[in-house]
């Protein structure tokens, strides 16, 4: 029986010994070396008389043109019998797994937060996934003469198409809707079919952002004059707060993943849920970074009791959209209440929200309790010295162990590449360098 076993254990799907089905070789030949575990090999022995593939097996390797003998990264394969006795190999979008059925290396998956193919391409074999939007496209990079050297890419279009071919089958790209306002469902559905046609269905995700109180009447107050909106992020409509929502839910219907993006509150969480996306966010940078300039004023107000300070208050909380255009002279006690509330919702003077990921631990306890098994969340908007030390720590800690596999770190490459080297890198470099060039 232990014999038995050991041959089970370290079997593969060539040792069933299952004939092909006609015409089916090539593909089954890809699968021949995936391992099956004890468990799988006596479930499937005796069950199936040929083993073969599905269609959509064969649809994945035509469309990516894959080499003999493999199946692509990002994609997982499963096995099932069916009524007629064959085993049939699917492939289900996974950005998990790496080429062959192999998961990649950490449950933890990395991604770049860039439009710029030349700073994509170094890291490519890293990533699992690219986020970008507008801003990032066109004024990090097509925009920007030092990066878009040459103006080589002319439009969007040039440039994800080249994102796409560096990143290969195995990255994830989630490309942003231009107009989330004006346009009407057919033509959103327009917009994402450009964006299928040019990255895949296997690859494409819409980013659909939260709209809050802009709609398709305002929208163009953010774009003349001041750009300031003339109503308070939390005075809403429900018609506008929830367009997002229903943008998301209606290209999830229509067959699309989609990033439901603009998540700062850990209160955006548990309703942008219920619009079923395959990634939330936690954006961590500009939220901490206010949060505490928010408490820096409230404590020199209170240490010197200087009106000044809680003007200086006022101006920042206008400025960074807490009050509205025509708020500029809003009652000081009124501010000062506000801003109060704003760092005891942020939990900024408890252990959990010191650091500024108390966002983080929110949405990773919320996604444990969901019934959306695929939905990722991205951790992003990272910036300094601690951010990444200290989302390192979190997710190697206990307590969010086993919600590795459901997070993804988005960044620009650069700050990733920051985190690859430490000090004695150089030391060490220097000692090797010297010995290899034959000095004492």
């Amino acid at each position: 029986m232990k014999v038995v076993d050991n041959m089970a254990v370290n079997s593969r799907i060539k040792h069933l010994g299952l004939p092909a089905v006609r015409g089916e070789e090539a593909y089954v030949a890809r699968i021949a070396e995936l391992p099956l575990s004890l468990e799988e090999f006596r479930a499937i022995s005796g069950m199936a008389d040929y083993i073969g593939v599905t269609p959509e097996f064969k649809k994945v390797i035509q469309f990516f043109k894959v080499p003999e003998k493999e199946t692509p990264a990002g994609f997982e394969i499963q096995l099932e019998v069916s009524s007629d006795r064959v085993l049939r190999a699917n492939l289900k979008r996974n950005i998990s797994y790496d080429k062959n059925g192999k998961k990649r290396p950490t449950n933890l998956l990395f991604s770049a937060d860039s439009a710029n193919p030349y700073e994509v391409a170094p890291v490519a074999g890293m990533l699992s996934n690219l986020t970008c939007n507008p801003g990032i496209i066109y004024d990090l990079f097509i925009n920007n003469p030092k990066a878009n050297v040459g103006n080589k890419f002319k439009n969007r279009d040039e440039v994800m198409t080249e994102i796409g071919r560096i990143l290969g089958p195995g990255c994830d790209i989630s490309v942003e809707l231009n107009d989330p306002f004006g346009k009407s469902d057919a033509q959103i559905l327009e917009e994402a079919a450009k964006f299928k046609e040019m990255l895949s269905e296997y690859r494409v995700v819409i980013k659909v952002p939260h709209t809050g109180p802009v709609n398709k009447d305002n929208v163009k107050e953010l774009l003349n004059g001041d750009k300031k909106l003339s109503r308070r992020y939390d005075d809403v409509s429900t018609a506008d707060a929830f367009r997002g929502h229903n943008l998301a839910l209606m290209l999830h219907e229509n067959g699309y993943r989609v990033n439901f993006t603009l998540m700062f509150e850990p209160a955006q969480t548990a309703l942008a849920l219920q619009a079923k996306p395959y990634f939330i966010n936690s954006f961590i940078r500009h939220r901490y970074m206010q949060s505490q300039a928010i408490r820096q004023f409230l404590e020199l107000y209170k240490a010197t009791g200087d009106k000044k300070f809680l003007e200086d208050l006022r101006a920042y909380m206008v400025e960074k959209d807490y009050f509205a255009a025509g708020e500029e002279k809003i009652d000081l006690f009124t501010v000062m209440a506000k801003a109060r509330t704003i760092i005891d919702q942020r939990n900024l003077e408890q252990k959990e929200g010191s650091d500024g990921l108390d966002g983080i631990r929110h949405n990773l306890r919320l996604l444990r309790q969901t019934n959306l098994e695929d939905t990722r969340l991205i951790i992003c908007s990272m910036e300094g010295d601690y951010n990444y030390y200290d989302i390192d720590r979190l997710l190697a800690s206990d307590e969010y162990g086993d919600m590795a596999g459901r997070v993804v770190l988005t960044a620009e490459p650069n700050y990733l590449a920051r985190f690859s080297s430490a000090n004695q890198v150089v030391s060490y470099q220097r000692r090797f360098m010297n010995a290899a060039n034959g000095e004492k």
